[in-house]
């Protein structure tokens, strides 16, 4: 397998990853959350979702510097 078509796979499985767990996280089920005005103090994540926001940053990270790698690539 070349290192194009390996970049190619990695960037179509990271950007679903991303937006899986994009829509896994929820924050505020109220209608005013859509607009901004949750009502809710800041808190801090824990457990699962925390594991949820750490995913995710990977996974972005990984996007972009297969994109990245694919820009480079000739």
């Amino acid at each position: 397998m070349q290192i194009g078509n390996f970049l190619e796979v990695l960037t179509f499985i990271s950007a679903i990853l991303v937006i899986v767990l994009i829509l896994l996280q929820q924050r505020g089920a109220s209608l005013g959350a859509g607009f901004g005005s949750s009502g809710e103090l800041y808190t801090t994540r824990r457990g699962l979702e925390k594991s949820l926001f750490i995913t995710t940053i990977i996974f972005a990270v990984i996007f972009v510097l297969s994109i990245l790698g694919l820009l480079l690539i000739p």
